[in-house]
């Protein structure tokens, strides 16, 4: 017998339910399980996991490593400006992208889209631009532009103005239906119902999803120069490939130090608009 109830005995007592092998229920489980044991083996084997030769490769690793000291500070300045390129690009880029991306959420968010049908294709576009990486867009826009920043804040654009619109359709779904019913009932058109209905209601929420995607968008940038996107991964691709450890340490702390002050100060931020 398979049932989930337990069985009321005539003392008032139950009795737990006799888990059955061959119940369809636990047989489900049973496949669901192996299927997913099965997919993470297929993962390691296709992934190449050999703890060997991290083991191998860990006194090399050792070797790099005592070199770096001490951090070298010849081009302090210039690696400082090359920090600052890296979070102009995340901050250019993510202040377009909130821009175009405040219409579009409004079009795709189901409970406020002028036109549901046409918002469809307009968020299975959205959808692209987010599931593609931005360093992949800058690698395009690198083939259409040139090298430089410019290419990196094009890719961070596309790449955010896909986040940020999903982001923000989601947190306008979320809205009651009641100021909105009551401002269209009072005669307001669509512009006055966004902007004394709902914007109101989801502004912090807005301002938090672009915080959120500038503070991601610093930590990418920081490779975009791998790419030849701009920014202080230039520098860190130049001394990997130089093996200059003692060059490669200084830029891992400014990084560091870089990206540590943008997360507390976007958190900051974040505490006093939300």
């Amino acid at each position: 017998m398979d049932t989930a109830a337990p069985i009321r005995r005539a003392d008032g007592s139950y009795q737990e339910p006799r888990l059955s092998p061959l119940a369809p229920a636990f047989l489900t489980r049973v496949a669901v399980a192996a299927a997913v044991l099965a997919f993470i083996v297929l993962s390691v084997r296709v992934a190449e996991v050999d703890p060997a030769k991290l083991v191998a490769g860990l006194p090399r690793l050792w070797a790099w490593a005592s070199t770096a000291w001490p951090p070298y500070t010849g081009d302090f300045d210039a690696f400082l400006y090359r920090a600052l390129e890296t979070i102009s690009i995340a901050t250019v880029g993510t202040t377009a992208a909130t821009l175009l991306a405040f219409p579009l959420s409004i079009f795709i968010a189901r409970n406020v889209t002028p036109s549901p049908l046409l918002s469809i294709p307009v968020r299975a576009v959205v959808n692209a631009f987010r599931g593609i990486d931005t360093v992949v867009f800058a690698i395009l826009f690198v083939a259409a532009v040139g090298l430089g920043p410019f290419a990196g804040v094009l890719g961070m654009i596309v790449h955010s103005l896909g986040v940020i619109a999903k982001l923000n359709a989601e947190a306008i779904e979320t809205i009651p239906p009641a100021p909105l019913e009551a401002a269209a009932l009072s005669g307001a058109n669509r512009t006055k119902i966004v902007t004394y209905a709902m914007l109101p209601s989801v502004l912090p929420s807005l301002a938090s999803v672009s915080l959120y995607v500038w503070e991601a968008n610093v930590r990418t940038s920081t490779i975009l120069g791998i790419v030849g996107a701009g920014g202080i991964g230039i520098e860190i691709k130049a001394a990997i490939d130089l093996l200059d450890f003692q060059k490669l340490l200084t830029l891992s702390v400014i990084v560091l130090v870089m990206v540590t002050a943008i997360d507390q100060f976007s958190a900051w931020l974040r505490r006093r608009l939300v």
